[in-house]
């Protein structure tokens, strides 16, 4: 059963409506200890000087912001709690957006905003107005001593918070070297094979379709090595770099492929369709005899 690991209100106007904030995910990440290969015992880190070679403890250990080439400032942690912001238990919504306004870059994390006792019906209440108007709030909430800029928007039947990257955070396109120039455009008839393309290979997003196959295989691996089994290693082989091909003849082709993968998907289909209407057509055992009329 998940926890909450904040609680708090969200604040809009002169309405305050108190919370508990879940995270929306769960890390399945495969996490492995680092070992020793001779005795296979588990490696401990150790903080090292790097002028005197020694361990230091940890209550010697201090902070430092190089500002230049092996010249450190030491900022102790007094100051720096005299600069946590005000550590308030309220997410307060300066602004309304529209959603279509925000690009994904922006967001970060996304947690879940559950109503806590007594606050279901202005929890309602928010969740119904951002929905049918459309919008997402603009907030700030601390978390661990640390402010986060986020949006606050309905997700199915809850509100989720997800925090955001600061706009001074985010790499404009324009800095990168190698984009094409705009004055480049494509030639018009490889445009439109390339939304025929697009087009065919349009469908409904299911994200359980998606599957984390690399993280599969590694668990697969390790519960083979567990139970004893002989694992063979066999090397990937280097994929070759990618060729520069005539783009129409890459397009056609594609379109090719796409169109025979949808003739044999379509072909499977009415095969299920001619089986299963052949048993339908098929006479029941066990039924009732005909008996002829009196």
């Amino acid at each position: 059963m998940p926890r909450p690991i904040w609680s708090g209100s969200i604040a809009f106007g002169l309405v305050n409506v108190p919370v508990k904030l879940y995270s929306a995910f769960s890390q399945r990440e495969v996490r492995f200890n680092m070992l020793h290969g001779e005795d296979g015992g588990r490696i401990r880190q150790k903080r090292v000087c790097i002028k005197g070679g020694h361990e230091v403890p940890f209550e010697e250990v201090v902070k430092g912001y190089e500002v230049s080439p092996d010249h450190f400032v030491v900022i102790s942690p007094e100051e720096l709690e005299a600069l946590d912001p005000e550590a308030t238990r309220t997410i307060d919504i300066e602004d309304f957006v529209s959603l279509e306004e925000i690009d994904p870059i922006y967001w970060e994390h996304t947690y879940y905003l559950v109503p806590d006792r007594g606050a279901a019906k202005a929890y309602a209440l928010l969740h119904q107005a951002l929905q049918k108007s459309g919008r997402v709030g603009i907030a700030r909430v601390v978390m661990r001593t640390k402010q986060y800029l986020c949006t606050l928007r309905p997700l199915g039947r809850a509100l989720a918070l997800s925090t955001m990257q600061y706009a001074d955070e985010i790499v404009p396109a324009e800095k990168l070297e190698g984009l094409p120039a705009k004055e480049q455009k494509p030639d018009p008839r490889e445009l439109e094979m390339a939304e025929q393309l697009v087009e065919s290979l349009t469908t409904r997003f299911e994200p359980e379709k998606y599957r984390d196959d690399y993280r599969e295989r590694v668990l697969e691996l390790i519960e083979r090595k567990a139970t004893g089994k002989k694992i063979v290693v066999q090397r990937p082989v280097e994929a070759p770099r990618a060729k520069v091909v005539n783009l129409m003849e890459a397009l056609e082709a594609s379109l090719a492929k796409t169109k025979r993968r949808e003739g044999a998907e379509e072909k499977g289909e009415r095969r299920l369709r001619e089986e299963a209407a052949r048993e339908r057509r098929k006479p029941r055992k066990g039924g009732r005899k005909k008996t002829s009329a009196a």
